[in-house]
């Protein structure tokens, strides 16, 4: 349904250096599927997800949606958002505390001129979850709870029926208690509607809930991917395993040296061997510090991009 070919999104940085936000990108999401996208704070997730929705524009490569490229004129992007819609981490900063509920799913349906605006407005409240949906059409946001707020959010989104869904941080606002009930929606949507999702979060436990495949950034780049039970139970990234040490059933707790390097100098070798847990210990290898690693492509089988773990991988000069 919709997918990234090679995507690199570049910003203005320091000295005139260009920051790679993305950096050589292969992702896909089919149909009826659920993919998470993780990886720690300034990874690249949110900028790939605009990048996705066609709110910023790619240095290289291109997005897909039903095999068809992106086109970034206006009536073309008006058409691509009434089938991908994205849903916010923070449903307080994106809704409009001055409208009501109805006011607020109704402004989708408005901008793209659909018509029986209330049936509309009525079928998204009750797809997402607020029953009776008449009784929430004259609510503001301060009256609701948070996961009510999100379900409202969500609707938003439902209004103009959308093949894909791109949620950012869906639940990290929200208490525990509700997050398995957004959760739980969001399946629910994807059985009853055959919608596709991909998730952005840094939380591996939503990611082990939810997904049906699991991809891992960092700067810039998905470093491994496949089956979300392959990924999450036989991690094979050294960072991978890191992310997943912190859990609390892990055994072993793996901390990682440092911060993420500057996405305006990429280190040399593997982008990730400067805080490498393997290459720390003496367990690295000399192409660590030394060669690119080959993109990953757009697959659903498991794949790794380590020179340690993954030697068979090709190495690519891409620097």
């Amino acid at each position: 349904m919709l997918e990234a070919t090679d995507l690199a999104v570049e910003f203005p940085g320091r000295s005139g250096r260009r920051a790679r936000a993305v950096d050589g990108v292969n992702l896909s999401v089919g149909a009826g599927e659920i993919v998470a996208l993780v990886g720690e704070s300034g990874c690249g997730k949110t900028t790939l997800a605009r990048t996705l929705l066609g709110l910023e524009r790619p240095a290289a490569g291109q997005v897909r949606y039903d095999g068809t490229p992106l086109s970034y004129s206006g009536r073309a992007l008006r058409a691509f958002r009434r089938q991908v819609q994205l849903v916010l981490q923070d449903p307080m900063g994106s809704l409009n505390p001055r409208h009501t509920v109805y006011e607020a799913v109704a402004e989708g349906p408005r901008i793209h001129g659909l018509p029986d605006e209330e049936k509309v407005v009525a079928t998204a409240l009750a797809q997402a979850g607020l029953r009776p949906p008449e009784r929430f059409f004259h609510r503001f946001p301060h009256e609701l709870s948070g996961g009510q707020r999100q379900r409202v959010v969500i609707a938003g989104a439902l209004a103009l029926s959308p093949k894909v869904l791109i949620a950012d941080e869906p639940v990290a606002s929200l208490d525990a208690s509700v997050r398995g009930e957004i959760l739980a929606l969001m399946l629910r949507l994807r059985d009853e509607l055959g919608l596709s999702a991909l998730v952005v979060t840094h939380d591996l436990g939503l990611a082990w809930n939810i997904a049906d495949r699991v991809a891992v950034m960092y700067l810039g780049r998905i470093v491994e991917s496949g089956p979300t039970e392959d990924v999450l139970t036989a991690p094979r990234h050294p960072y991978t395993q890191a992310l997943l040490s912190v859990l609390p059933e892990s055994p072993e707790r793996i901390i990682l040296t440092g911060e993420p390097p500057d996405p305006t100098r990429i280190p040399a070798g593997c982008r990730f061997h400067p805080r490498c847990q393997l290459v720390a210990a003496g367990n690295g290898i000399d192409a660590c510090t030394t060669t690119p690693l080959a993109i990953l492509p757009a697959i659903s089988t498991p794949q790794v991009a380590c020179h340690v773990t993954a030697g068979k991988i090709p190495a690519l000069d891409n620097s």
